[in-house]
């Protein structure tokens, strides 16, 4: 089968499902509709044909005309497209082949709630063979757009389970001169649907009532500078780490280096973040969002706080920091939960059922 395989950039999970299909006896060729730089260090897996755009299309209709040409040139079998609205929807306007859409999280669940986003969200789902998604979150929220359950494939991306695997993180304990203390982790980008800043300010408030608090900040983005300043005035700056973007292989030393993972997201599918931290033996302290509720289970591996709710944030924190929150047999617990249910090699298995239907669902051609 020949797949194009279409995605806003070249991130982590990209590479996942690309080294996946690199794999496979498909022939598959990549088309990035934008070109960041950072955001994965690794190369195009082997046996992956790239795609060039071949100019800068700002506007769905040049876009569709652009994969329209593509598509009478490599005549592909089905596209896989995604985010919705960024890469299915022009995809939907430019072909008659079998489209997969796949939703990366927050295009169904924040960006369809209205207006443009909705219609595109819409016309692209109608015009889709298949849909590929995360959670049932995502599936539920697909399903009031208009698209029919039987069409949807839903499978946790999963992590690689070898790779994020417990550790004791002394090395990286020692190096930070962190050997006692009780250590956070977040590794969400620094950007506003994420919650960085309400979790440093949640741990702010548990860090003046717990001298041994630290926070470990894995990323880089727009808010920033913000968090920072909210560290830097309440006298906190000694007591957090800034790691940066950490690189695919770094990542497990500083998970497994943490106490707790804490992510404070407002929109959330399957967190691969978060799976990643469960798969490490991390509890993990979560917004209390359709997506987290499907991962953590209170008292089993982790805890809710609501959404948004700094003050039950800084409280949870306290809490978890006490030794009588059983910490180690909740991340058991989530590895555990990583292991049954999170195992990509596994999970990946679903896409490429996902690909045949789509291919079985109606014949292939470019108008």
């Amino acid at each position: 089968m020949r797949i194009l395989y279409f995605s806003r950039d070249y991130t982590s999970h990209d590479h996942r499902f690309l080294a996946g299909l690199a794999h496979t006896e498909h022939d598959v060729y990549y088309l990035r509709l934008e070109d960041a730089s950072g955001l994965e260090a690794r190369p195009l897996p082997d046996g992956i044909t790239p795609v060039s755009w071949g100019g800068d299309h700002r506007w769905a209709g040049a876009q569709a005309w652009r994969i329209h040409e593509i598509l009478l040139e490599l005549q592909p079998d089905i596209i896989h497209a995604g985010p919705v609205q960024l890469c299915a929807f022009p995809a939907a306007l430019a072909h008659s082949l079998p489209l997969v859409t796949m939703s990366w999280g927050s295009d169904i669940l924040m960006d369809a709630r209205q207006g443009a986003g909705r219609w595109k969200a819409r016309y692209a789902l109608k015009r889709s063979a298949v849909f590929l998604c995360d959670c049932d979150a995502v599936r539920t929220r697909a399903i009031e757009l208009g698209m029919p359950d039987e069409r949807i494939v839903v499978f946790p991306w999963g992590v690689d389970l070898d790779h994020f695997s417990p550790g004791n993180g002394r090395e990286m304990r020692q190096a930070l001169g962190w050997e006692e203390q009780f250590v956070v982790l977040s590794s969400r980008s620094f950007e506003p649907i994420y919650g960085v800043d309400t979790l440093v300010r949640g741990w702010i408030d548990a860090a003046r009532a717990v001298d041994r608090m630290r926070l470990l900040l894995l990323g880089t983005g727009s808010q920033e500078a913000e968090i920072r300043g909210l560290l830097e005035q309440a006298g906190m700056l000694e007591r957090v780490h800034f790691a940066g973007q950490v690189g695919y292989a770094d990542l497990p030393g500083y998970l497994q280096a943490a106490d707790l993972y804490v992510s404070a997201s407002h929109s959330d599918g399957s967190s691969i973040s978060l799976l990643e931290a469960m798969a490490c033996g991390l509890p993990a302290l979560v917004s209390d969002i359709p997506g987290n509720r499907e991962w953590v289970a209170p008292q089993e591996n982790g805890w809710w706080f609501p959404d948004g709710d700094e003050g039950m944030l800084a409280l949870a924190l306290q809490r978890a920091e006490d030794p009588d929150a059983g910490l180690s047999r909740l991340g058991r617990n989530s590895r555990a939960a990583a292991e049954e249910r999170a195992d990509w090699r596994r999970n990946f298995q679903c896409m490429l059922e996902a690909y045949q239907l789509a291919k079985a669902s109606q014949s292939g051609g470019v108008i």
